[in-house]
């Protein structure tokens, strides 16, 4: 039986938080051979870190097959737990781990694809970065204007 070959899908992917914690916001540019889909939210009481993997998990939520996804963050928190920590994360059972519950609906929705992901520097010009942290800001603010 022949492999099927997985799309290459990138996922573009930042998060804010106004205060850490404080309103937060995520934004999402999925992207297949040019065609981009873009996808925001936010929570009222959130931190940075709590909104850069969500952008993930809720871009990995919009696939609807398996593929291959690479995933695009300036959050080294975010890459580096992906590419090097989680497996050891997994093992201890999450151990003094942060944001466990988020890790968790990580690895449920990774499940299917596989990943690699890459760090960008933020605010450097990085055009879907900087897209996305737009879309995490404006989240943000918006729910900060209904918490006055």
């Amino acid at each position: 039986m022949k492999n099927k070959v997985r799309k290459q899908i990138t996922l573009y992917s930042d998060g804010s938080s106004l205060g850490n914690p404080g309103p937060g916001g995520y934004g999402v540019i999925l992207e297949y051979k040019g065609t981009r889909k873009s996808y925001s939210g936010g929570e009222p009481d959130t931190t940075n870190n709590r909104m850069e993997l969500t952008g993930v998990i809720e871009g990995l939520k919009k696939l609807k097959e398996p593929c291959s996804v690479h995933v695009i963050s300036d959050s080294s928190y975010v890459v580096k737990a992906i590419n090097e920590w989680l497996a050891g994360w997994v093992q201890k059972d999450f151990a003094k781990v942060k944001n466990i519950d988020l890790w968790k609906a990580y690895l449920e929705a990774s499940k299917p694809h596989d990943i690699t992901a890459s760090w960008v520097r933020g605010h450097n010009g990085h055009k879907e970065n900087e897209e996305c942290d737009i879309m995490a800001r404006e989240e943000a603010m918006k729910i900060k204007g209904f918490v006055r």
